[in-house]
């Protein structure tokens, strides 16, 4: 049985090799975050290379 109020990760072994990582649900969460905040951050500095392209107001309303 594993202790559900752990913090600190639990590593597991197969073979005396680490195999997986066993985290608490908040560590969890938390991980998963700051994935997403690179993956956000991966995104917008490939979107800040792209040339932007604008259009007159005018024609943004006239097309609506």
């Amino acid at each position: 049985m594993i202790d559900s109020t752990a913090t600190e990760p639990k590593i597991v072994l197969e073979k005396g090799k680490p195999a997986s990582v066993i985290l608490d649900l908040a560590s969890y969460q938390k991980l998963l975050e700051k994935v997403e905040d690179v993956d956000d951050l991966n995104e917008l500095k490939q979107l800040k290379k792209q040339k932007l392209n604008f259009r007159p107001f005018a024609d943004y309303l006239a097309s609506r």
